[in-house]
């Protein structure tokens, strides 16, 4: 067995298991995870996906999950947090830029398609890029983090693009009009920009009558637009609570709520907890939301 850890927020862990047991480590960002050898199946909210060499999976904070190992499997754990990318000052990364693009993934990723790869072009890219953050790991000194930064924000920037290029949206089984995948992706694309989002900027993007878009949009998805979208917002609030240190103001004007107090009354009207209740407890609520067999 062997376990890499690079320095902290950023790790990276490499170990080979027969049985899997769950991991004392707190996944407050979100993980990639590469299978380089082995066999057996990832259950992840009671659905089952089997893996093989190369099979790759995204395992976002506070999701129950475990691996089912038939032949002795190497694991790569990869983690990414905010503060990794908030301290690699050295080198032009925009922190709030690569916080929403990561908060994209979190917010969109449903835990439905299993291996989160489809390209297998893209397949190669990552596990270059992953096998030559284990060597500067190995190898650590004071000029990896720059590298190693890069490397992480080129992984990144891979996974968003199999994210969007799929439709990780829950939709009617008979549903056979494109447009309402397109119109998700795009609202969930825009999620901080108000305007953008409004009917009148969507008729005109998706080429449809101001007044048919939200009973188009309902009549699709099974709930209002301007519900999905405060609910989206909320999705990332909760993330911005737990997995950075942005003020409650910058985040209510990021993602275009009057005031600090506009945003609590609508957090306390969604979830049913008020902010201060879900930044002292909110790991415990989300467990409770996401439940499966470990």
């Amino acid at each position: 067995m062997q376990v890499l850890e690079a320095y902290k927020p950023f790790e990276i862990q490499e170990i080979e298991l027969t049985d899997w047991k769950q991991r004392p480590v707190k996944n407050n960002f979100f993980e990639l995870v590469m299978i380089k050898d082995g066999e057996g199946t990832q259950c992840i909210n009671y659905n089952h996906y089997t893996y093989g060499k190369n099979s790759m999976f995204l395992l976002p904070p506070l999701k129950c999950h475990s691996f089912n190992i038939e032949k002795p499997t190497r694991f790569v754990f990869l983690k990414f947090t905010d503060s990794f990318f908030k301290k690699a000052n050295s080198i032009n990364i925009d922190r709030n830029e690569w916080f929403k693009e990561a908060s994209y993934i979190l917010s969109n990723y449903n835990q439905l398609p299993g291996d989160i790869i489809k390209n297998e072009v893209d397949r190669n890219y990552l596990e270059n890029l992953v096998n030559m953050i284990l060597q500067e790991s190995r190898n650590y000194s004071a000029e990896s983090v720059n590298l190693v930064t890069s490397l992480m924000t080129s992984i990144l920037e891979i996974l968003i693009r199999n994210i969007k290029k799929s439709s990780y949206f829950e939709l009617p089984k008979n549903n056979m009009d494109d447009r309402i995948t397109k119109m998700l992706t795009y609202i969930n694309e825009n999620i901080d920009k108000t305007e953008l989002l409004k009917v009148e900027n969507l008729a005109d993007v998706f080429k449809m009558s101001p007044t048919y878009v939200s009973e188009y949009f309902k009549k699709q998805v099974g709930m209002s637009l301007r519900e999905y979208i405060i609910k989206g917002k909320l999705k990332l609030v909760e993330i911005r609570l737990l997995n950075s240190d942005f003020r409650l103001n910058e985040i209510a004007d990021e993602l275009g709520f009057t005031d600090v107090s506009h945003l609590s009354k609508t957090f306390k009207r969604y979830t049913g907890s008020t902010i201060r209740e879900f930044k002292n407890n909110g790991e415990y609520m989300l467990l409770k939301r996401n439940v499966c067999a470990s």
